[in-house]
This record gives structure tokens, C-alpha cells and sequence, in this order.
């Protein structure tokens, strides 16, 4: 029989985006709940993000891939299509998504750009914990579909599955969100084919930048059954690049959130036990693996 008691992980995105962002998570590690992290690997701070990940052996890492509103890897000169003079990706996720759906050289430029991402990633020394990707653009089919190939040929494990009920949060769901959980259906499905772990519930999205302790609190006494990821945004405080991109945010929040000394017991008392991504669920295979992708651990994708 299954084991369906709730388990939990807590994690940080944006690690890499600057040295404020890379301190939280380190403090979220060392003096609260935070197991887990994901690397923005051209981020201007990602130097920094890895040699504190390498001081933090108990620290899992993935990889954050950015295919919006951040840098890429390679020079815009490599993917004219996709990045500005100055290599970074657009904040228009609709006419991205559009050009990377219907335009044949803009999806080549984009897989180039992804397999890089992983490749920096490797060429870090740290092991590839699982992979989400930036504004969870992932949820897009060719960019879901590209992570995935490019994750397998590094070895990729696990993979976040965006699907956030309203119950637990104790809020009443939009027609919105509900669209947007029934679209994690295809990232799950995918991911079931290539043998990846997945969450079964991810946390985050509603209260983006603002998961305080009092929210935390109340989502981990509702928490439900199975492998939940609580994802969060730390930093130690504010700094310039917080301020452009994310100005509502309420980062140091977030930080104590996941400092607070009341969760241990709440998670106890809820009968929740913390978790990591080699915890989650293991891909039940229903259908032979789609066009292009293998079962993890094969030799590689098919042509």
C-alpha cells in the first residue's frame, strides 16, 4: 500500500539572483525548514549561490531555468530570437509563449539556450536535485517538453508540478487557477513518461511573495495527504535587484516564515514528516514514453 501521510518540502527560488536572495536561503537552511534550492545559473549572483551550496552539504540544488524575465546563458549573438543586446529575456510571457509555440527557429534557439542552462549547471560540481523553470514557465508545452529532454541527458530526477488547490489555503479557488491546475496535467503526464519524480501539490503560487508565517502556519495544520512542495522567496533584505523585478514582495517575510520556530510542532502535530525530492513519488508509467523522451536512465533521447 501507498504511504499517503502528508510530507513536505520546503523550498527557495531564485538562488543566484543576488547575494541578498543567496544569504536568506542560506540562513532559511542553516536556522529553519528550507532543505532545497533552485539555481539561476547566469543569474549575477549565481558565483556566489554555488560556493555557498558547496558549504552546505545537506542543501539540495536544481536548476532554476530561466526562460523569462532573466539572463540567459548564451550570448545574444547564439539566440537573437529569444534575448535583447543585452542577453536577457523579455517579461512578455505571452508573445514569448506564442513565438516558441509556432516559430520553428525560435524553438531551436530555445533548446540550444536550454541545454546550456543544464550544462552550467553540471559544470557546477553540484548534483542536479530536480529542475522548475522561472515564472513556471515550464507549463508551456515546448518549454516543458525541451526541459525535460535536456534534463534526462543530465541526469535530471524530479520535477515541479505546478498543481496548487485552493482548499488548504483555506481560500475559495478562481476560475483561473482551476484552468491553470488542469494544465499541470500535461507536465505531469509528460513527466510520468520519462520516469520523473513529481510533487502531487506545490504551494506558492497564490501568495507568490507572500508566504508569511501566519499563511505558512495555517496551510501546514491543512496540509493534505501526499508529497507537498512549499516554495518560497528569502532574502535577507532588500537590495536593487529585488527592487526592480519583484518591488511588492515581501522577501524578508519569507524568511522568517521559514525561520519560525512554530512549524516543527505544527508539522507534528499534523502527523507531517519534511521531505526532499529523492522522497517523492516515483513516475507510474501508463503509456510507453512520447516522441523524444526515454525512461531516466537510458542512454539518451530518441532522435
Amino acid at each position: 500500500m501507498l504511504d499517503r501521510a502528508p510530507r513536505v518540502l520546503f523550498s527557495a527560488d531564485d538562488f543566484g539572483l543576488s547575494e541578498a536572495v543567496n544569504e536568506g536561503i542560506e540562513r532559511a537552511h542553516r536556522d529553519g525548514m528550507l532543505s532545497t534550492a533552485s539555481l539561476m545559473v547566469a543569474g549575477a549572483a549565481a558565483s556566489d549561490a554555488v560556493a555557498r551550496a558547496r558549504r552546505l552539504p545537506d542543501l539540495k540544488v536544481g536548476l532554476h531555468l530561466v526562460t523569462v524575465e532573466g539572463p540567459a546563458v548564451l550570448p545574444p549573438t547564439d539566440i537573437p530570437l529569444l534575448v535583447g543586446p543585452d542577453g536577457q529575456f523579455p517579461s512578455d510571457q505571452l508573445g514569448l509563449g506564442i513565438g516558441y509555440f509556432f516559430r520553428p527557429a525560435v524553438r531551436r534557439q530555445l533548446a540550444r539556450e536550454i541545454e546550456a542552462q543544464f550544462a552550467a549547471f553540471v559544470a557546477t560540481g553540484l548534483a542536479l536535485d530536480h529542475a522548475n523553470a522561472h515564472k513556471h514557465m515550464h507549463l508551456h508545452p515546448t518549454v516543458g517538453a525541451l526541459l525535460i529532454q535536456a534534463g534526462l541527458r543530465h541526469g535530471l530526477p524530479a520535477i515541479r508540478i505546478p498543481n496548487e488547490p485552493a482548499g488548504p489555503l483555506g481560500i475559495a479557488e478562481s476560475l483561473g487557477a482551476r484552468a491553470l491546475r488542469r494544465w499541470t496535467g500535461l507536465l505531469r503526464r509528460r513527466a510520468a513518461r520519462a520516469g520523473l519524480r513529481t510533487n502531487d501539490q506545490c504551494f506558492g503560487l497564490a501568495w507568490s511573495g507572500h508566504m508569511e508565517a501566519a499563511r505558512v502556519r495555517g496551510l501546514v495544520a491543512r496540509l493534505p495527504d501526499g508529497f507537498s512542495e512549499i516554495y518560497f522567496h528569502p532574502a535577507a533584505r532588500r537590495d536593487a535587484v529585488i527592487d526592480r523585478l519583484m518591488p511588492d514582495y515581501d522577501h524578508e517575510g519569507e524568511l522568517a516564515a521559514l525561520c519560525d520556530p512554530a512549524l516543527g510542532p505544527l508539522l507534528t502535530a499534523r502527523g507531517a514528516r519534511p521531505a526532499r525530492w529523492a522522497d517523492a513519488p516515483e513516475a507510474r508509467w501508463a503509456e510507453a514514453p512520447g516522441p523524444g523522451l526515454r525512461r531516466r536512465g537510458s542512454r539518451g533521447p530518441t532522435p
